[in-house]
């Protein structure tokens, strides 16, 4: 179900709730371009979970005001202006690609709500030290991340007409992408079920405005507002070893940055096999760590 939330300083944020009310609540955080309408497990097994499933459009995308100048660590106050007006004291998060930076920055700012986070297939900081940022990353990125840091009005010019061209023909995006995409990305993309999620999520993504991708590739071309070590709630990272779009670099950096992570890496996966690995995700989220923790 559709909700408006009113953030402190009087933007609105729309939000959707999936799955079982009276579950445990999981955010997941949508990629670049994206929106709440994005890829997720199906209503089946988030009951069979017994989980809610949140999402949200960031600023700038679907019917979220935008937020001129936001940061990544801006994340985590609209994450928790949504769990008020769901009543959620304490919630997990997931968040995938573009939504991946987003996760980290609510384990490590609301860590008295956050139990616990998984990162899928996400970008490490751009001033990350001893990381080669653009190293074995897709030359369309590369482009659009050397804009944002070098002529911020080129990248404006470049993707709104962009996102027009996506907002007629939403598959357009897949085809864009189609020869920098692996064979295993082809097949995954292939499959007519989740390309309709895919086209949904894109058009919803964009169809106000560009402005949303906008200010996320500048956001994560800018730093975060946090610091990835200070994170202390159990973190689980995912990453195929053949993506191109994030590089698999990025995950090892945050990895060897966040006490106590568990980096799970995928030698034959690439970047939209995160959205097979969900499911599995889904269930790490859920565990109990009291019960963990007691002795066998």
């Amino acid at each position: 179900m559709r909700k408006e939330v009113r953030t402190p300083d009087g933007r609105t944020l729309v939000a959707e709730r999936w799955g079982d009310p009276d579950g445990k609540p999981v955010f997941l955080l949508h990629g670049m371009p994206g929106s709440r309408l994005g890829p997720a497990p199906r209503g089946m097994v988030l009951y069979q979970r017994r989980t809610q499933l949140i999402a949200y459009d960031r600023p700038g995308y679907g019917d979220s005001d935008r937020h001129p100048g936001r940061t990544v660590a801006d994340v985590a106050r609209e994450v928790a202006a949504v769990a008020d007006a769901y009543g959620l004291d304490t919630f997990a998060v997931a968040g995938r690609s573009g939504g991946g930076p987003g996760a980290l920055a609510c384990a490590a700012l609301l860590p008295d709500r956050v139990t616990r986070t998984a990162a899928l297939v996400p970008l490490a900081p751009r001033d990350a030290e001893d990381l080669d940022w653009f190293d074995g990353m897709a030359d369309s990125n590369v482009r659009e991340y050397t804009y944002a840091s070098d002529d911020p009005d080129e990248l404006v010019a470049r993707l709104i007409p962009r996102a027009a061209g996506i907002r007629r023909d939403p598959g357009r995006l897949l085809e864009e992408l189609r020869r920098e995409l692996t064979a295993d990305d082809r097949m995954i993309v292939s499959d007519a079920g989740l390309r309709a999620m895919l086209l949904r999520n894109y058009r919803e993504g964009v169809r106000t405005s560009a402005w949303g991708w906008i200010d996320d590739i500048l956001a994560f071309s800018r730093p975060w507002g946090f610091d990835p070590a200070d994170i202390r709630c159990p973190v689980l990272i995912w990453h195929g070893e053949l993506d191109v779009f994030s590089p698999v670099g990025h995950s090892r950096w945050l990895g060897r940055r966040i006490p106590g992570a568990t980096t799970t890496i995928d030698p034959a996966a690439a970047h939209f096999a995160a959205l097979h690995a969900l499911p599995n995700i889904l269930t790490w989220l859920l565990r109990d760590p009291l019960i963990e923790q007691q002795p066998a």
